[in-house]
């Protein structure tokens, strides 16, 4: 039975203004992630870092509704034992009450540098790191990992590398880090894991409608506890659901943009085009809550005025109906 519904860190989407939105008119989530930073050699937090984990800038509970605030979790990119307990440190100060570290970013940059899912092919370094700093971490440890760099044939001997580990938890992306976000699901790793694992285990990897979360726990009755990214963003109101809320009606969306680009737009001090372009990235995700959505997707793909944005938006809530499945969820 999943009792836990954590909302996935989207590096570039979920950032501040998108999680007090997001908070503020849909909520639901048990747990917020919020997307990694990576410490530096000289331990400066950078004045963007800042931003992201300062506890003013951080979400609060949805509007009339007696639901508890999200916890907030700090997600931290490294691979070296003092990096990470300086990272511990700077988040236990600041009030949070665990660290996650991602081993799971596919992205070529980060995994030539050694870092997220690139650690997963050196695993004498992941080793040295955990070696070095689990019994010294000032807070509990979760870690965010995919199940192999190349092969889920690499699974069991991490597995057995992070069962070495006390862990808060193990949050498994089941795909490799060659297939990215699109590759095929390896749901045989989280049931080895769910079986095998000394630590408590977490699943993620494209739960996008209530009707999938159902089908994944009729699957695995034994996990309590589900990571949602891409779904929580293209239906806002997907946790909220997951408890028996209700779906997002047009008018709440429309607020809910409205509302997220004028905050964008004081984030920027004024710059409207930087928030046009942060809508784009929202509603690449979001679109999809709309029958007929491919004329106007390209629209709102291709804008490049402010004016042109808000003209697409405009004619997604006036001329396209939310989109439903047989069981009515929003998709």
């Amino acid at each position: 039975m999943i009792r836990r519904y954590d909302f996935a860190p989207l590096d570039g989407i979920t950032k501040a203004v998108y999680r007090r939105v997001w908070a503020r008119r849909f909520g639901g989530a048990d747990r917020l992630f919020i997307p990694y930073f990576s410490p530096t050699r000289e331990h400066i937090v950078t004045k963007r870092e800042r931003v992201e984990l300062a506890p003013e800038n951080q979400a609060f509970a949805p509007q009339a509704t007696t639901e508890a605030a999200p916890e907030l979790v700090p997600q931290v990119m490294t691979n070296t034992a003092r990096e990470l307990l300086w990272a511990a440190e700077v988040t236990r100060d600041l009030g949070y009450t665990e660290l996650n570290l991602n081993l799971g970013c596919p992205s070529g940059t980060i995994t030539a540098k050694t870092k997220g899912a690139g650690l997963l092919a050196r695993t004498d370094t992941l080793q040295a790191m955990l070696d070095g700093a689990c019994d010294k971490l000032c807070l509990p440890l979760s870690v965010k990992a995919r199940i192999g760099y190349e092969s889920p044939d690499e699974f069991p001997a991490l597995l057995d590398l992070f069962n070495r580990y006390p862990l808060k938890t193990l949050i498994l992306h089941v795909r490799v880090r060659k297939d990215k976000y699109s590759g095929p699901l390896y749901y045989d790793a989280f049931a080895d894991a769910l079986r095998e694992s000394r630590n408590p285990v977490e699943y993620n990897g494209d739960l996008r409608t209530v009707a999938e979360v159902d089908a994944f726990a009729a699957r695995f009755p034994g996990a309590d506890a589900v990571m949602i990214g891409r779904g929580g963003i293209a239906d806002p109101a997907l946790f909220r659901k997951l408890k028996g809320g209700a779906p997002a009606s047009r008018d709440e969306l429309r607020a809910f943009t409205a509302e997220l680009f004028d905050e964008y737009t004081r984030f920027y001090d004024g710059q409207v085009g930087h928030a046009a372009q942060r809508m784009r990235e929202v509603w690449f995700y979001l679109i999809h809550l709309f029958d007929d959505n491919r004329r106007l997707n390209k629209a709102m793909r291709r804008f490049r005025t402010t004016a042109e944005y808000h003209a697409a938006e405009d004619a997604i809530f006036a001329e396209l109906p939310l989109r439903t499945d047989s069981t009515g969820d929003l998709i």
